[in-house]
């Protein structure tokens, strides 16, 4: 790690055996919904929008060339995934055009300058991905909502992006995008020397500070960290296909509680992997469970964001079974291993199930160069992603009993899924992930497009 004279920290790993012959590029900023002004929900992800020029010709890209244009000429590919507390994008290109693929990615940031037709273009964009997004995240913003009054979701509005400017997008960019809230990391097939060196020449000028106070990050909500005290916090119902409930709870600190945040991504693989699906093939006092579902973090993306977070239960609910009864089935399954400890062998598989996941996305280069950016900025103190699996298999069936105690003595939302006439919400979430449990490290799509 490395740190510019600007303040821009700069991670390069050398992992040749990871990506032989290739490199992968991550920016990550400290901007996301809950960075969105009022009544400007979504500018956040509309700047994501707006790193990615359809075509070029401006003082960014003489060429005419937009950066994904760039990218995908190199042979290489790019996205990018706008959270609630962060931005990333990534890059992947044969190590060969590195030094190119990094003066791209300075060149759109000292080059951002989004015309009025290009907006309304992107917002329109936005709109149709709000559109076409469906119901599977809005219970797991519900929840925060709930939990953490204030909390945005990460795609915004497609009302209030409507009469958005030039100058607020700008003035949002000026505010949110400068070097001591971005995080560059570089991994791949690569020399870290000579990939200082061209960061050192091309970065030189990124992130200078262009408006009168640079922008905080939601302070108001990131640092607060303390989920409503009401035992239980029923909120509207929400559409669905099937009858269903969802249940929240909000996660220890992954930073400040982090052996405890651990037991509870293996709370949630004991949950939703064998204890909950044994529910839903059996009946139980008249009442049965149709399909079970736990995820860690953010939409199923453990230490994929800071705290506050959640994890999340969706139960379907077989006709006849209550939405009281669905919640009552979830806390004796939460009892029952509270009153643990596990078997040792359930809870080594897990562990185990966690590390497998781990180990199938060590090899990628944009998953291994995001794990660190998202580290260095957002869980400071943390040993990497390599460290990980010592973290987890260190993780007690004491551990895990205390965990699901927590849940039960904690607050927790319920949401009543209910089968009716779908109507358009004016909110989605970005990344929505329906892996069981919560075993997804990294996020498997973005918003480019």
């Amino acid at each position: 790690m490395s740190v510019l004279p600007g303040g821009l920290r700069v991670c390069v790993e050398s992992v040749p055996q990871y990506g032989r012959g290739l490199a992968a590029v991550a920016l990550t900023v400290a901007a996301g919904g809950d960075d969105d002004p009022a009544g400007r929900h979504g500018t956040a992800h509309l700047v994501e929008h707006l790193m990615f020029p359809r075509s070029g010709g401006g003082s960014a890209d003489p060429t005419g060339e937009g950066y994904a244009a760039l990218v995908a000429g190199a042979g290489g590919v790019c996205n990018a995934e706008t959270h609630r507390d962060h931005t990333v994008f990534h890059t992947t290109v044969p190590a060969e055009s590195l030094p190119d693929a990094l003066a791209w990615e300075a060149r759109r940031l000292l080059g951002f300058a989004p015309t009025e037709d290009v907006i309304r273009t992107e917002t329109d964009v936005i709109g149709e991905e709000i559109r076409g997004a469906g119901d599977a995240g809005r219970s797991w913003e519900s929840a925060l909502g709930a939990l953490y009054p204030g909390s945005r979701d990460s795609f915004g509005t497609a009302a209030e992006l409507a009469g958005i400017t030039a100058g607020e997008v700008e003035a949002f960019f000026r505010a949110h995008y400068t070097a001591r809230r971005m995080v560059l990391s570089v991994v791949g097939d690569v020399d870290p020397a000579g990939v200082m060196a061209v960061v050192r020449a091309v970065f030189a000028g990124v992130g200078v500070i262009r408006v009168a106070g640079e922008a905080g990050a939601a302070e108001g909500i990131r640092a607060a960290g303390e989920a409503r005290t009401a035992r239980e916090i029923r909120t509207a119902p929400l559409p669905s296909g099937r009858p269903g409930v969802a249940v929240g709870h909000p996660l220890p600190d992954p930073v400040a509680d982090r052996p405890a945040y651990l037991a509870q991504a293996v709370l949630a693989q004991v949950l939703g992997r064998s204890r909950l699906p044994a529910l839903a093939r059996s009946a139980r006092d008249g009442h049965r469970l149709t399909s079970a579902t736990v995820t860690c973090g953010y939409h199923g993306q453990w230490l994929a964001s800071a705290a506050p977070d959640l994890t999340l239960a969706v139960l379907g609910r077989a006709p006849g079974t209550e939405v009281d009864a669905a919640v009552g089935i979830w806390r004796s399954v939460l009892r029952a291993v509270a009153e643990g400890p596990l078997p040792e062998a359930e809870h080594r598989r897990a562990v185990n199930s966690l590390l497998v996941a781990w180990h199938r996305q060590a090899d990628s280069l944009p998953t291994r160069a995001v794990a660190l950016g998202r580290d260095a900025l957002l869980l400071p103190g943390s040993a990497g992603p390599d460290a990980l699996p010592a973290e987890l298999r260190r993780t007690t069936p004491a551990e895990v009993a205390a965990a699901a105690r927590a849940l039960l003595e904690g607050p927790a939302t319920v949401t009543e899924l209910a089968p009716q006439a779908r109507t358009v919400p004016t909110a989605r979430t970005h990344t929505v992930l329906t892996a069981r449990a919560g075993t997804e490290l990294a996020p498997q799509k973005g918003t480019v497009g």
